[in-house]
């Protein structure tokens, strides 16, 4: 079985404008739709993909101590930091409370 000749770009063409010209107006809103979706579909994967998900770069402070401290100067330490985690907790709290105050909000 031979295969069919091939057809000159202007055959083509003149075979799409008759195709398009049995086409009724509705057909072509869906047709628009059925090629318009799924582009959209893939623009957004594509937009996505480029989206950087991963969390940044985290900047963790470390202190150095010398390791001949004795165990009442790491006591000492503890209580300071300690201290200071309680004032910022007080400090939080008076501004949170003040928040509620200004809304009218009873404690």
């Amino acid at each position: 079985m031979p295969l069919p000749r091939p057809a000159s770009p202007r055959v083509f063409i003149r075979d799409l404008r008759a195709f398009a010209a049995e086409r009724t107006r509705h057909q072509w809103i869906g047709a628009f739709f059925a090629l318009a979706m799924p582009t959209a579909i893939l623009i957004v994967f594509y937009l996505d993909g480029r989206t950087n998900i991963m969390p940044g770069e985290q900047l963790i402070f470390v202190e150095s101590w010398s390791g001949e401290r004795s165990d009442e100067e790491i006591r000492a330490a503890q209580l300071v930091r300690q201290r200071e985690r309680e004032q910022a907790a007080a400090e939080k709290q008076r501004q949170w409370k003040a928040v509620g105050d200004r809304l009218g909000m009873d404690p």
